[in-house]
């Protein structure tokens, strides 16, 4: 017979120390294909949005914002 042991750990997540994390825009009209700059600073992705909305009335994007993980036991 075999026993197993089965025993809870606790762990955390935090955010990655040695990665940034990243943000990215797309418009969402038909057929326009344009795309902000990928950028650590948020801020600079939003003013590429208001930017391209003034050029060219398009209002509606995805904003992607990628960061990386690190789980490690707590102790």
């Amino acid at each position: 017979m075999t026993r197993s042991i089965v025993r809870f750990v606790k762990h955390r997540i935090t955010q990655h120390p040695d990665a940034d994390v990243t943000f990215e825009a797309e418009c969402l009209a038909y057929e326009c294909e344009w795309k902000a700059s990928p950028s650590t600073d948020g801020a600079a992705v939003d003013i590429e949005c208001m930017s391209h909305t003034g050029r060219t009335g398009h209002g509606s994007f995805r904003r992607l914002c990628t960061s990386f993980a690190l789980v490690e036991r707590a102790e």
